[in-house]
């Protein structure tokens, strides 16, 4: 468990090791996160990258993709058809 102290402007320094787990470095910005009545720190990066592996989630079954071939053989497809 690591500990933060709150200054009077409501400002906190997280632990350096925390800061590494998170990844995180100078002007970064962490997102806090409710879950269960508890805030979560998380770098919102992994966030936004968490949210798109789950909004194509089953899209390489359902397109057909098996393998690096086929995805770019379907990019190389929708670049003709957006030059168009």
């Amino acid at each position: 468990m690591e500990l933060a102290k709150i200054t009077s402007k409501g400002q906190i320094t997280l632990p350096i090791s925390i800061r590494r787990f998170l990844n995180l470095k100078d002007g970064d910005k962490v997102a806090f996160i409710e879950k269960d009545g508890n805030y979560i720190v998380i770098n919102p990066v992994s966030l936004a990258i968490d949210e798109v592996r789950e909004a194509f989630d089953g899209e390489a079954e359902r397109l057909g993709l098996k393998t690096e071939e086929d995805v770019v053989k379907i990019f190389k497809e929708f670049r003709k058809e957006r030059n168009r």
